[in-house]
C-alpha cells in the first residue's frame, strides 16, 4: 500500500488537468486527419479505421490493469512513466513512414493512456479530501476531460488543414513535457507502508483479453454487422473470458478488482451512469460531426470550430456543479444534469437536411453541454465516494473502463443503426434520417442514465464503502507541502 508523503495540491491538479486533456484529445484528434493519413501513408480502406480503433482497444483493454498498478507501484511513478511512454509513442507516430508504424504507435499510446488516466484520477482522490475541495478538483478534471474530447475535432481539423497531419501526433510532445514538469513539482511522493502484495497476473490477462475482445467486437460491427458469425463469436468469447475473470477475482488474495467494491451503491450506480452517459455522449459527438460534414457540407476545420460552444457550456455547467453541489449529494446533479443532457441530445434528433449550424446545432449544443457539465464532476465524485486510498487506483480504473467501454459500444451500436436507416438513400436527406434516428436513441440512453442515478444512488452521502483494512481519514487526507 502506498501513502502520500508531501506535495503541492495546486500543481498536482495542474498535472492531472494537462494529462487528462491530452488523453481525451487523442480519442478524437486523428478522426478528421484520416483522409490525409491515407493519402500520405497508403493505407488500404479497411485498414485506415484501425488508426482510431487500436487506441480505443488498448486504452480500454489495459485500464483495469493500469488502475491496480497505481495502487501497487505508486501513483506518481505510474503517472510519470505513462506520460513518458505516451510522448515517445506520439513522436514515433508523427514520424511514421508506413501504415503499421502508425498503428503500432497508436496502440502504445492507448496502453500509456491506460496508465495515465487512472493515475490522474487517483491522484486527485488521494490529494483532496471528500467534500468541497475534492469536488472543485474533480470539476477541473471534468472540464478539461470534456474540453479535450471536443477540442480533439477542432485541433485535428485545424492542424490537418493548415499544417500537416503529422502534427496531430507531435502536438502531444509539448503537452507531455508540461505534464511531466508538473508531476515532478507537485504530485506527492508515494511511500509503501507495508507489503503491497502481488499483481494478480491471471486476472490482469483475463481482464485485458476480455475487455479487448469486447471492444474489438463492437468497433468492427461497421464491417461485419451485429448478427454476423464473427461478431457473435467475438462477443461470446468476451463474455466467457470476463466470466472467468470474475471467478478469479472472487478467489485471489489481492484481486485486480475487489468485487466487494460494488457493494457500494455509490460505486455501482456511478459506473452504470457513466457507461450509459458515455454511450449517449460519444455517439452524439460522432453523429453530429457527420451531420455537419455530410449533410450541411461544412469543412473539417469549421466542424471542429462548431464544437466550441458545446465545450464552453460544459465548462460553465462544471463550474455551477462544483459551486452548488460541493456540499451536497452528487445524486441531485446527476439526475438534473442527465435529464438536461438527454433533452439537448433529443433536440439534436430534430436535425433537418435543409438546416444550418445556427438552427440545428447551436441550441442543442448549449443545452446538452450545460447538462453534461452538471454531470461530470459529480459522477467522478460518486464513483470514488468513500473509497480508501489503497483502492483509489482500482476505483479509478473501473470508472475509466466503464466510460471507455460505454463510448465504444454506444458509437458502434448507434452508427450501425444510422447506417441501416440511411443505407438505401445516400443523399443528404437519407443520411439525415439515419442520424436523426440514432440521435433520438442516444437521448433515450442518456435519459436512462438519469433514471439509474435516481434509482440506484443513495439519497444522502455515505462514507463507508470499501475494504476496512485502511483508515479512511488517513488515506484521504490532503497532502501537505
Amino acid at each position: 500500500m502506498y501513502k502520500n508523503l508531501s506535495g503541492r495540491p495546486g500543481v498536482a491538479l495542474a498535472a492531472v488537468a494537462v494529462a487528462q486533456f491530452m488523453v481525451a484529445l487523442d480519442m478524437a484528434v486523428v478522426n478528421v486527419a484520416l483522409p490525409a493519413i491515407r493519402a500520405d501513408l497508403g493505407f488500404a480502406p479497411l485498414e485506415l479505421a484501425w488508426v482510431v480503433h487500436i487506441y480505443a482497444l488498448t486504452f480500454g483493454g489495459f485500464l483495469l490493469l493500469g488502475g491496480k498498478a497505481c495502487d501497487l507501484f505508486g501513483r506518481r511513478r505510474l503517472f510519470a512513466a505513462g506520460l513518458v511512454v505516451f510522448g515517445i509513442a506520439s513522436m514515433a507516430g508523427g514520424f511514421a513512414q508506413a501504415p503499421w508504424q502508425l498503428v503500432a504507435a497508436r496502440a502504445v499510446q492507448g496502453m500509456a493512456a491506460a496508465a495515465v488516466a487512472p493515475a490522474a484520477l487517483a491522484t486527485l482522490t488521494t490529494t483532496f479530501t471528500e467534500g468541497p475541495a475534492r469536488m472543485r478538483a474533480l470539476g477541473v478534471w471534468s472540464a478539461v476531460n470534456a474540453a479535450g474530447g471536443a477540442m480533439g475535432v477542432l485541433v485535428g481539423g485545424l492542424l490537418t488543414e493548415y499544417a500537416n497531419w503529422r502534427w496531430v501526433m507531435l502536438i502531444n510532445i509539448p503537452i507531455v513535457a508540461i505534464a511531466l514538469a508538473a508531476v515532478a513539482a507537485g504530485v506527492a511522493a508515494d511511500r509503501r507502508d507495508h507489503a503491497a502484495g502481488r499483481l494478480d497476473a491471471l486476472g490482469a490477462v483475463l481482464a485485458t483479453v476480455g475487455i479487448g475482445l469486447l471492444v474489438i467486437g463492437v468497433v468492427r460491427t461497421d464491417h461485419y454487422g451485429w448478427t454476423s458469425g464473427v461478431t457473435i463469436a467475438t462477443l461470446t468469447a468476451s463474455v466467457v473470458v470476463l466470466a472467468c475473470f470474475l471467478a478469479v477475482e472472487a478467489r485471489v488474495a489481492t484481486p485486480l478488482v475487489r468485487l466487494g467494491l460494488f457493494r457500494s451503491r455509490w460505486v455501482t450506480g456511478a459506473n452504470l451512469f457513466v457507461f450509459l452517459a458515455a454511450a449517449g455522449q460519444f455517439s452524439a459527438f460522432y453523429l453530429v460531426s457527420l451531420y455537419m460534414q455530410q449533410v450541411l457540407g461544412m469543412s473539417a476545420g469549421a466542424t471542429g470550430a462548431a464544437f466550441l460552444p458545446f465545450s464552453l457550456t460544459v465548462i460553465i455547467g462544471t463550474v455551477v456543479a462544483t459551486r452548488v453541489g460541493a456540499r451536497r449529494s452528487p445524486r441531485t446533479a446527476l439526475i438534473g444534469g442527465g435529464l438536461l443532457t438527454a433533452a439537448g441530445i433529443g433536440w439534436f434528433a430534430l436535425i433537418s437536411p435543409d438546416g444550418s449550424f445556427v438552427t440545428d446545432v447551436l441550441g442543442p449544443s448549449l443545452v446538452g453541454g450545460f447538462g453534461l457539465g452538471l454531470c461530470l464532476a459529480p459522477v467522478a465524485a460518486a464513483a470514488t465516494m468513500g473509497v480508501a486510498g489503497p483502492e483509489a487506483g482500482m476505483a479509478s480504473g473501473v470508472f475509466n473502463s466503464a466510460r471507455q467501454l460505454g463510448g465504444s459500444v454506444g458509437v458502434a451500436a448507434l452508427a450501425t443503426i444510422a447506417a441501416s436507416r440511411s443505407r438505401a438513400h445516400v443523399d443528404p436527406a437519407g443520411l439525415n434520417d439515419g442520424y436523426a434516428l440514432a440521435l433520438g436513441i442516444a437521448a433515450l440512453v442518456f435519459g436512462t442514465a438519469a433514471l439509474v442515478a435516481a434509482v440506484v444512488l443513495p439519497a444522502a452521502r455515505r462514507d463507508s464503502t470499501a475494504a476496512p483494512k485502511a483508515p479512511l481519514h488517513e488515506e484521504l487526507s490532503p497532502a501537505r507541502p
